[in-house]
């Protein structure tokens, strides 16, 4: 029964994990900054993630056998101004996960290679502020063989991804509002089973993951020397199937969860390359997902790689 209990959980970090990559990135990819051009800013990131509580479906419970599920995210990010219209961003996130409670072990490695493009392709000077229209376009895919279904202790779900997004940003003097939609396109991935059960049984060991869609809206005050915003997201699978009570989960589930949160960056006056990011964000709604709380904070150095020095473009 215990083991029963335990394996009830197994899906739920995959999530977790997904949106902590989106809080970590939400620093480049999903906001309204640009580089100048052949400006490179670089640096290294820390996330803490933690649940205690989950949804089962929709009945919110907790686990007694896990305790405390956390993780811990230490990245690399980077992003390059091609021009001053268009950027190009990375990251690559090495993550470690243990339980406080239970016979589970703890697991850690490197997970998913993020690669984006950012496109500012519309700017205009409207009543007394400015908008912006971005798209933006990713892929990611598994840096090791990392086992995907051990979760909620395996460190992501081992499937590559594309992504489409468009985005809208209105700045008025130093308060702006941003939002933006992503589709998330996912290849389907294989466990080390033979044969499984979602609504029906599957002899494979390939399977078929659902897509998804992510919203974020941003709102806040924004300057050369800091922006601290706002920051509300909602990521709802587009289709799988509800946990059951008893029943194994699995990594195709559908895993919804709404969060909201708060980010601050603040660039040295003393040295104006270098900039500081702290936030956090914690899960108000979910499904078939942990109430996760998650903090994290980071640096930023701007490189100037072409002949003339160049600063970081806010807009």
């Amino acid at each position: 029964m215990k083991q029963k209990t335990a394996t009830r959980m197994k899906m739920v970090l995959s999530l977790l994990l997904g949106l902590t990559a989106l809080s970590s990135s939400a620093q480049t990819d999903i906001d309204a900054i640009m580089m100048e051009k052949n400006a490179f800013c670089v640096g290294p990131m820390y996330t803490h993630s933690s649940w205690k509580n989950y949804w089962e479906g929709t009945l919110k419970r907790d686990n007694q056998n896990l305790g405390t599920v956390s993780s811990n995210m230490y990245g690399l990010m980077g992003n390059f101004g091609l021009t001053r219209k268009l950027n190009l961003l990375f990251s690559a996130p090495y993550v470690t996960t243990k339980a406080s409670a239970g016979t589970l072990h703890s697991m850690k490695g490197l997970q998913d290679l993020s690669l984006f493009a950012k496109w500012r392709f519309w700017q205009k000077k409207i009543g007394f502020g400015k908008l912006s229209l971005f798209g933006i376009a990713g892929v990611s895919f598994p840096l090791t063989n990392y086992v995907a279904d051990f979760l909620p202790l395996s460190i992501g779900l081992h499937s590559k991804t594309a992504s489409a997004r468009v985005m809208v940003d209105y700045e008025k003097g130093n308060l702006f509002a941003t939002g933006s939609a992503t589709y998330v396109l996912r290849d389907n991935m294989e466990i080390d089973r033979t044969s499984y059960y979602t609504t029906e049984l599957i002899l494979s060991n390939e399977v078929e993951m659902p897509d998804a869609a992510n919203f974020n809206v941003r709102l806040g005050y924004r300057s050369h020397r800091m922006i601290a915003e706002a920051v509300f997201n909602n990521w709802t699978t587009l289709g799988g199937f509800d946990m059951t009570r008893n029943n194994m989960p699995f990594p195709s589930n559908r895993m919804n969860a709404t969060t909201v949160g708060v980010n601050v960056k603040y660039v040295l006056p003393n040295l104006p390359q270098l900039s500081i990011v702290a936030g956090g964000n914690a899960t108000v709604a979910g499904r078939n997902m942990g109430q996760a709380t998650t903090v994290y904070g980071s640096f930023f150095y701007v490189l100037n790689l072409g002949k003339k020095e160049k600063k970081a473009d806010k807009k």
